[in-house]
């Protein structure tokens, strides 16, 4: 990934940088809501829900546009729109705002959502590559996602936690123009003319390979599913390590930021090893079941965890191997089986089946933990991934 002009080096920095924002951003975000903002578990979910929701709407019509005006200038606009949906939530303690700036935040990651995977993927212009290309991306990313912790992580323990909210949102616009700057497009053909009849053509050509592809098909349902799980297990984990003794010396954001770090470095690991493996056939399936039975395992841990160590244990398999390896494989299946014409499109659906995921999931899971309790919850988080992992064996014994 050698030269400076070959695009999957920009591509990797690019996903380095995008990462240590968006980890940075999530660090300090998941403590905000739950110490300044002191939001209950089921206003913590719907958060997700108003993200997800604004990820749903927003993700078909974004993806037609990078498929029809611009895949570059899409991710460009991502960055912009991101970066005021996490400035706005620096700015206020209320929840409703804060679900608000979400949904802007939503709306901004739709832009990006498929239209990096299909950008590199014509950019490169080198079926052979690409999926190593796409795994290393995500090792890039983790590295990045090390450094925005620490860094965000530093500056919340230093000033105050809507400080580093604000500062992130600040990067995230100036890697946006960034992006403008450094990103090619070479072999991308901007539609001249009869955008609205390019992009109904090319909505119902992504719509007629999502369904008639049965690998498609399981794989959008499996997302459908494990993401119903994941909603509650990234919106609920926090408060779940306050409950079982968090320790108050030195400040709590040292702590998520060290359990961040740890688990990043896991992750690195481990898509390394897939990295190298991804093309085989069938990699895909099988990387995915062997995830989701490692995140609904340690999900299942950290429901049940009596005191702090077993729980921070359980969130650095869940999250930072089980659960960041699941959505990298699918992303790569998928992109296996999409055309060129459509891929930023059929990206998109892998996002919104995402989404319903987590919207459905979110919603029912969080008023699981206000009636029932956190753990609750997760123990049904839990059972989801195990559900997802069935799905996939039981289709891969089928194709």
């Amino acid at each position: 990934m050698a030269s400076r002009r070959d695009p999957a080096a920009v591509y990797l920095r690019w996903g380095a940088l995008n990462t240590a924002v968006f980890n940075g951003f999530g660090l300090a975000a998941l403590l905000y809501w739950v110490v300044d903002a002191d939001l209950d578990p089921l206003q913590l979910v719907l958060l997700g829900t108003a993200l997800e929701m604004s990820v749903f709407v927003g993700e078909i019509p974004t993806g037609v546009v990078a498929d029809t005006l611009s895949r570059k200038w899409s991710i460009a606009i991502s960055h912009l729109v991101m970066g005021v949906g996490m400035i706005l939530t620096g700015l206020t303690t209320a929840f409703i705002p804060l679900a608000l700036a979400q949904m802007v935040w939503g709306v901004g990651w739709t832009f990006q959502s498929g239209a990096d995977v299909a950008w590199i993927t014509d950019e490169l212009n080198d079926p052979k590559r690409i999926d190593r290309v796409l795994t290393a991306k995500n090792r890039w990313a983790i590295w990045g996602g090390i450094v925005g912790s620490i860094g965000i992580g530093g500056l919340s323990w230093a000033t105050s936690l809507s400080t580093a909210l604000v500062l992130a949102g600040a990067v995230s616009i100036l890697l946006g123009i960034g992006v403008a700057i450094t990103f090619t497009e070479h072999n991308f053909s901007r539609s001249d003319g009869g955008h609205v009849a390019e992009s109904k053509s090319i909505f119902k050509s992504g719509l007629k390979l999502a369904r008639s592809d049965r690998q498609l098909v399981r794989v959008l349902a499996a997302t459908v599913l494990f993401n119903s799980g994941a909603e509650a297990v990234d919106r609920l984990f926090t408060s779940r390590l306050v409950d079982l003794g968090l320790p108050q010396t030195p400040d709590p954001v040292v702590w998520f930021t060290a359990v961040s770090v740890v688990g990043a470095l896991a992750g690195i690991v481990a898509l390394h090893w897939i990295e190298n493996r991804v093309e085989a056939e069938g990699a895909p399936s099988r990387f995915y079941v062997a995830a989701g039975f490692l995140a609904a395992a340690a999900t299942l841990l950290l429901a049940a965890a009596p005191e702090i160590i077993s729980g921070l244990a359980a969130v650095f398999l869940a999250r930072g191997i089980g659960m960041r390896v699941v959505p990298v494989v699918a992303s790569i299946w998928v992109n296996q089986r999409a055309t060129s014409d459509v891929r930023a499109t059929v990206q998109s659906f892998l996002g919104q089946a995402e989404a319903v995921g987590e919207v459905g999931g979110g919603i029912a899971l969080g008023l699981v933990a206000q009636q029932l309790g956190i753990s609750t919850a997760l123990v049904c988080s839990a059972s989801l991934f195990a559900l997802t992992v069935l799905l996939v064996r039981r289709s891969s014994s089928h194709d």
